[in-house]
């Protein structure tokens, strides 16, 4: 069945949720999120990162392993924070006649404001899952920041991301319109 709306799960992998804040809890809801995307026929996009630390295949990129992809459902590879830099992203979204994004996963501060950013740049309209994203603490100019300071300011700033023709929202994962 096709969709305007696919669910991308961005990075929710054993070496990228170390450290980060109430991982149990965003995987089990964002397990939920993709239940109900699967019930109600809205494809899923699940997106890797791989690196020197955590090649692929290893024990470390492995998916969360709350996290089953099922058969025909879309993997992309990613090297950089950006989901759609140098990988097949737009051609999978294309092919699925994906126009809404709906995003969960880590790290908050990296990966999933980059991909957000960017999809909002190149058109898609958005909705941040703004209880199933995670990150880890963090210094910053030497300011220490909490995880869960960084994920508040992602769903607080994620509205400043409006371009013309999209629109941008902020929703938990059982309220969220797939």
């Amino acid at each position: 069945m096709r969709s305007a709306t696919a669910v991308l799960v961005i990075d929710l992998q054993v070496g990228v949720l170390e450290g980060c804040f109430d991982v149990e809890g965003v995987v089990s809801r964002a397990g939920v999120l993709v239940a109900r995307a699967r019930r109600e026929g809205v494809p899923v996009v699940w997106v890797q990162h791989e690196e020197a630390g955590m090649p692929h295949g290893s024990a470390e990129w492995q998916l969360m392993p709350a996290l089953v992809p099922m058969p025909g459902e879309a993997m992309i590879r990613k090297t950089c924070c950006d989901a759609f830099v140098e990988t097949p992203l737009r051609g999978v979204l294309a092919g699925l006649g994906a126009k809404r994004l709906v995003l969960a996963g880590a790290q908050s501060d990296y990966c999933m404001r980059a991909t957000a950013h960017r999809a909002v740049t190149e058109g898609y309209s958005i909705v941040l899952i703004g209880d199933a994203h995670t990150t880890a603490s963090a210094t910053f100019g030497g300011v220490a920041v909490s995880g869960e300071q960084i994920v508040a300011h992602l769903n607080r700033s994620v509205g400043g991301l409006a371009c013309p023709g999209v629109t941008v929202g902020l929703a938990t994962h059982d309220a969220a319109m797939l």
